[in-house]
């Protein structure tokens, strides 16, 4: 009997090197088998074998209701699950994982009929080891297969810049707040889900994930986005009905690591690739309270009088907590920020390094950048004007590649 991350190895091998896939598999590996080659069949979770479960520790942790327990048996309603991972992390049996892409991403990228693009998101300064730097992570993708590297951050930068916009637009108007963080798909849910009254407050942006996924769409004809991150939800928000065909398929850091483990990816001989796309603001979104330092930057540059007042949640409960006081009118600020995991995407339930090394790490490659706010980043005003947007009217009015419907 192997391990299920045994087999995930032996599988990523086995497509890599074209040689047959294992055989003579019990039943539970033969199902086990069939989520890591069909994962788009299954739900964001799996069950790996059958479960006498009595505690009902995994559904208690699921905000969204989206587990059930008939028989001890669990079954999943995947248009409730959001990817938050609690379950996984709640279930005493260990019985429960994540869903795992990385061979549908090593099938995409041998299909060489399209251009592949690995779209990294902010959190991934230090995630691959202490001699994998930014460029040569993007060398190293590129040895893989893919054709190139995204900074996400850099798209971050422009939601920014649109955020501080409509920010300074709606304090004209009296009582006004506004909700932010569209970066993270469970506090969206959350909203959306028990907070309706106050949905009218949340800008209608996509995430950094969907807008880089368009954007790369759009400028690069026919190629194929793959996200990289340490969050399960955005498995579930590349599935949303209005947000699909942007990312064509997500990877966690972990799954990544794994995939260069198989192709025995050495970083310290590796070449750098020096890019500069992200300002100091969109490195910021990976952790708590770094939407709302980049948004009031960007404010100041607008309107030094307009005062930007935040306060931001991190974990779950404590975003729920945030969302009822402000419904009930207990809260001062006039900027909410939420994000579901601890520490901000940092502290992703698939990130590789501790939570607080991550973020000392996002702060220092946030204070390395070129550009502190987008205004100043040149690379994030020729993508505005590449899309056709020359004034902050256009901007704000018609950029439906940066919107979606609440």
């Amino acid at each position: 009997m192997i391990t299920f991350n045994e087999l995930h190895r032996h599988v990523l091998k086995a497509k890599k090197d074209n040689t047959p896939l294992p055989k003579n598999l019990s039943r539970k590996e033969q199902h086990q088998l069939d989520c890591l080659l069909h994962p788009d069949d299954h739900p964001l979770v799996w069950k790996m074998d059958t479960c006498d479960c009595k505690d009902g520790s995994c559904v208690a942790a699921c905000t969204f209701s989206a587990l059930t327990i008939q028989d001890g048996q669990v079954s999943f309603d995947p248009e409730k699950c959001t990817g938050c991972a609690k379950c996984i992390e709640a279930c005493k049996n260990e019985n429960l994982t994540f869903s795992h892409d990385s061979v549908k991403a090593l099938e995409l990228l041998k299909d060489e009929s399209h251009p592949v693009y690995a779209l990294m998101a902010p959190a991934f300064i230090g995630q691959f080891g202490e001699t994998a730097t930014p460029s040569k992570i993007r060398t190293a993708l590129k040895q893989i297969g893919f054709s190139g590297m995204i900074e996400v951050a850099a798209f971050a930068d422009i939601l920014t810049l649109k955020e501080a916009l409509e920010f300074y637009h709606n304090m004209q108007k009296p009582d006004a707040f506004q909700l932010t963080s569209c970066c993270c798909p469970v506090w969206i849910k959350l909203i959306r889900k028990d907070f309706s009254k106050i949905v009218e407050h949340l800008p209608a942006s996509v995430s950094p994930m969907i807008a880089c996924g368009r954007v790369a769409k759009q400028l690069h004809k026919g190629c194929r986005t793959i996200f990289i991150g340490p969050c399960l939800a955005k498995k579930a928000e590349a599935k949303e009905p209005d947000l699909k065909g942007a990312i064509d398929c997500v990877l966690t850091f972990e799954e990544l690591d794994t995939m260069f483990a198989t192709f025995q990816v050495d970083f310290s001989h590796m070449k750098e690739e020096v890019k500069e796309h992200s300002a100091s603001a969109g490195r910021l979104y990976a952790r708590t309270g770094g939407v709302s330092q980049a948004v009031r930057e960007c404010v100041r540059n607008i309107d030094t009088d307009c005062q930007v007042d935040p306060v931001c949640a991190n974990g779950v409960s404590n975003c729920k907590k945030l969302l009822q006081d402000i419904l009930e009118g207990n809260t001062t600020g006039n900027f909410f920020e939420g994000m579901a995991c601890d520490g901000g995407c940092v502290g992703g339930p698939k990130r590789v390094i501790p939570m607080e090394q991550g973020k000392a790490l996002v702060d220092a490659y946030a204070k390395k950048a070129l550009y502190r706010t987008p205004a100043e980043n040149p690379y994030v005003i020729d993508l505005i004007q590449r899309l056709g947007f020359f004034t902050i009217e256009e901007f704000l009015k018609n950029s439906d590649i940066l919107t979606r419907s609440l």
